[in-house]
């Protein structure tokens, strides 16, 4: 089949020829939702966050020795995130700190774990006002990569019991809290009245036997208080708080028991050396 040139007069008067070939449908331009743009009908928010704003997250980003990996959330919906880190059995080192704007970091920790895998990192960080980004740094080395997830939609929150108790730690004091062997994981919050906040949280399990270390900083206290879930698999674990701020500054904490094993057959510790 073969089209032959046509010519319309324009509207000058002028022969314009038209094209040889078939006039097909205008083209239509598409495009997908952009991620933490906000929903027309504000039905479609969903707790701390937008529904269809993101997805939730499906997998752990790896992070090697070294390395440094960012999630940013430009949202002001998004006030808390949840962040966990996790090894394959290896020692965790880690530097988690909040970005809010240039130059300022309102919230930054440094975090030690002996076995990443029997005892993984989990904290809510708070994210008023964004847009926020959350900067995970391992600082450990090559051979210790970990891996990092961060969680916006779904976090965990403390109980009634922990908010019901609360503990004032002045400023240069340390308080413990041991635990009896059927608790595999304590809830841990740590706040002010507005003043900031240099705490110490350590795990314990046996004389100076650190199994995890957090060491943390945050500008207000109240506006941004601290809380995390501390797994304390086995017996002798104990939780010390210390709070490296001067006299000035007191904080109040919280540490209750998060979840209770059922299995009350305990077991035999062994300590020194011991053979059969």
């Amino acid at each position: 089949m073969s089209f032959a040139p046509t010519l319309v007069v324009s509207a000058a008067g002028l022969l314009l020829p038209t094209s040889i070939y078939p006039r097909n449908a205008s083209p239509v331009m598409q495009s997908s939702p952009i991620w933490g743009d906000t929903p027309s009908n504000f039905a479609d928010y969903k707790g701390d966050a937008l529904w269809l704003s993101k997805p939730e997250p499906s997998s752990e980003v790896m992070v090697h020795g070294g390395s440094l990996r960012t999630w940013s959330y430009r949202s002001p919906v998004i006030e808390q995130v949840q962040v966990v880190i996790s090894t394959e059995g290896r020692p965790l080192d880690a530097d988690i700190e909040l970005w809010h704007g240039p130059n300022n970091i309102p919230c930054k920790m440094r975090v030690y774990v002996e076995n990443g895998q029997t005892r993984p990192f989990s904290a809510v960080i708070e994210t008023p006002r964004g847009p926020n980004t959350i900067a995970i740094r391992n600082i450990g080395q090559m051979e210790f990569p970990i891996a990092a997830n961060v969680i916006a939609n779904q976090v965990d929150v403390p109980s009634a019991d922990c908010l019901a108790s609360s503990n004032t730690i002045q400023g240069g004091a340390i308080r413990t809290y041991p635990f009896d062997p059927s608790v595999d994981s304590v809830q841990v919050l740590l706040k002010t009245d507005g003043r900031p906040l240099n705490a110490r949280i350590e795990l314990l399990q046996g004389p100076n036997n650190n199994k995890q270390v957090v060491e943390l900083y945050t500008e207000d206290g109240c506006d941004r208080p601290f809380f995390c879930v501390l797994e304390t698999p086995g017996s002798g674990n104990v939780v010390r708080i210390v709070n490296t701020a001067p006299v000035e500054f007191p904080m109040t904490a919280c540490v209750v028991p998060h979840s209770i094993s059922q299995d009350n057959s305990g077991g035999c510790v062994l300590g020194g050396d011991v053979g059969w």
